[in-house]
């Protein structure tokens, strides 16, 4: 059960670009939750995600022996998930939907500023899940920003609401 949480549902077990490959498959119940429920469900599952995972991996790294092990993905799912619940809080729109996952993907494979500091610094299940969400909060910030900038000089013409899908 508890490589089962890790990896989210196996999606960490791929060989190259895990992190990338449990990103994605943490889009699918994100779109969902937008979708039918609400912006705030998905941002307080990021949290309680965050909280949970912080144990577990502290109990996975005293047995394994490892430090942020590649396969262990459910740190992206939490950063995703709080970078979709705060770009989503200003358009539930495809396109913030994909900018937020771009962004997020960018500032936590190259950890600027304070997200490496935290990732070299801070050790444990802690460290593990701290600087995914740091990703999520300035991925999520970014994606309303640059939206908002791009609505208000009107180059946002083709966009969609996730509610008008399907």
């Amino acid at each position: 059960m508890q490589k089962l949480f890790l990896t989210f549902f196996y999606s960490g077990s791929f060989k190259k670009a895990p992190g990338t490959c449990g990103t994605i498959a943490a889009l699918i119940p994100a779109f969902f939750i937008l979708k039918y429920l609400s912006t705030s469900t998905l941002f307080l599952l990021s949290v309680l995600i965050f909280v949970v995972s912080i144990r577990i991996i502290d109990e996975y790294e005293s047995r394994a022996k490892i430090h942020d092990d590649k396969h262990i993905v459910i740190d992206e799912v939490a950063g995703v998930f709080f970078a979709l619940s705060l770009a989503s809080s200003g358009a539930n729109t495809v396109g913030c939907f994909f900018l937020a996952f771009f962004f997020f993907r960018f500032f936590d494979i190259t950890k600027p500023s304070i997200i490496g500091t935290v990732d070299k610094r801070v050790k444990g299940g802690l460290g593990v899940m701290l600087d995914d969400m740091l990703a999520g909060l300035f991925a999520g910030l970014l994606s309303l920003v640059l939206y908002g900038f791009l609505s208000k000089f009107g180059l946002v013409m083709w966009d969609i609401n996730l509610n008008d899908l399907f």
